[in-house]
């Protein structure tokens, strides 16, 4: 049965909760591409359960590969020539479109590239334009600059190109992915700011435990030809997973503890630590753990920051900020109108509807806190965070409703069970 909403009553009383996270999809989406791009055997653990990771392991399935997946733990064999499946449905998954739709142009054979009305709706034309101008063949199946689109290797060669850093940094990734497999190797020149420059970093550091030589600078990044190894990894706990548990104690006093995530380095949303910091929550790391709390009589301090290297984290922290005395800006992010969702626009409308004092600005949001809340329905907007995010709501309004619950199974599939602790058991609503 399909659950079209759930309503939230969480436990009365402080928080006090251990949630762990599951494996960072970012990390985890560059690891297996990069495995399946070696011909050597990888063994990947900590694969996250999400949608992003199920798409790259169905194409490397269905090019041909022997995986083996035990609990989290992912084998992928060696193989003697690298393939490409004909199809590739990508439903929901951003990241890995676009990672796909680079490494289908490294063959001679044809790939449709396709995803649900959602993902159709999200811009890729620089990435596609980048693509055609290394020599790729890329055809338009709809709407020019978004999927679907058949992809081949027409006379794809490496060289250097330019590419715009203000519009997705998952562009500049996938170039990077594919540049050890190019006879030239390829170098990226970044022209304007670069958004989300940590996950270009990212990119070069798992590329790095593969076997690929990156060098990245201010405004140049140089990937030198050369075949991918295979690699023992491990994913490490997703940062962008645990904001939702520790913003929960910004709206009701507790402890959380997410174990592990310490040992969490690649991440550039790892700055929620910090931000919680700056906010007036106590912080702390024991051994691998972190725990965040706060007392009731501790009073949340407003934000003004530039969050454009730790997009995600924005719909957690924007709710953290309506919990705030005064007045908090949230700026650099106005490219994140073009995420699963218009996380700046549809995050307000919401918070909103729900009590909130949230104003779009170009390039942000400004929020003026302390909010008070109302239950009401919350739409979702096909996106995950947005979902997790609206949740914690419920902790200062009970019988919040949640729409579209299912969207979360993109990143976190058991959310609303994991954090059952802090929201309680859910009710299915209709």
């Amino acid at each position: 049965m399909v659950v079209t909403s759930v309503i939230l009553h969480p436990p009365a009383g402080p928080i006090d909760a251990v949630v762990s996270v599951p494996g960072s999809k970012s990390v985890a989406n560059r690891a297996l591409v990069c495995a399946m791009l070696s011909k050597e055997s990888s063994h990947i653990s900590g694969i996250p359960t999400g949608d992003d990771a199920r798409v790259v392991l169905d194409v490397i399935r269905d090019s041909g590969r022997a995986v083996e997946i035990v609990n989290n733990d992912v084998h992928i064999a060696k193989t003697p020539i690298l393939k490409f499946p004909g199809i590739v449905d990508a439903v929901l998954a951003g990241t890995s479109s676009r990672f796909l739709t680079a490494v289908a142009c490294l063959f001679d054979s044809t790939t449709i590239i396709d995803g649900e009305s959602v993902l159709r709706s999200r811009p890729m034309a620089d990435l596609h334009d980048a693509l055609v101008s290394l020599g790729a063949d890329i055809g338009h199946l709809g709407e020019v600059g978004h999927l679907p689109v058949s992809v081949s290797r027409g006379s794809l060669s490496g060289g250097e190109i330019h590419i715009a850093g203000n519009v997705s940094s998952q562009f500049i990734s996938a170039l990077m992915l594919i540049g050890p497999m190019l006879n030239e190797g390829l170098v990226i020149h970044i022209d304007g700011p670069l958004v989300s420059r940590s996950y270009v970093q990212m990119t070069a550091d798992v590329m790095k435990s593969f076997g690929a030589v990156v060098r990245t600078e201010e405004a140049t990044i140089a990937v030198k030809f050369g075949p991918y190894k295979g690699c023992d990894y491990t994913i490490e706990p997703d940062y962008s997973s645990a904001a939702f548990p520790l913003v929960a104690v910004a709206l009701r006093e507790g402890r959380v503890v997410v174990p592990g995530l310490a040992s969490a380095s690649l991440q550039g949303d790892g700055e929620i630590i910090p931000i919680l910091k700056k906010m007036g929550l106590s912080c702390e790391v024991s051994g691998s753990d972190i725990s965040v709390s706060r007392l009731a009589t501790t009073h949340l301090l407003p934000l003004v920051m530039d969050m454009s290297d730790c997009s995600d984290l924005v719909p957690a922290v924007a709710v953290a900020c309506c919990m705030a005395s005064g007045e908090s800006v949230l700026s650099g992010i106005g490219f994140i109108r073009n995420k699963e969702s218009d996380r700046l626009g549809d995050l307000a409308n919401e918070l909103n509807r729900a009590g909130g004092n949230v104003t779009v600005e170009q390039d942000g949001l400004r929020i003026v806190g302390p909010c008070s809340w109302t239950p009401v329905v919350l739409e979702t907007y096909h996106d995950h965070r947005m979902a997790m995010a609206l949740s914690l709501l419920s902790l200062r309004a009970s019988g919040m409703k949640i729409a579209d619950p299912g969207v979360v199974t993109k990143s976190w599939p058991e959310y609303f069970t994991d954090m059952a602790s802090i929201l309680g058991a859910v009710e299915t609503g209709n």
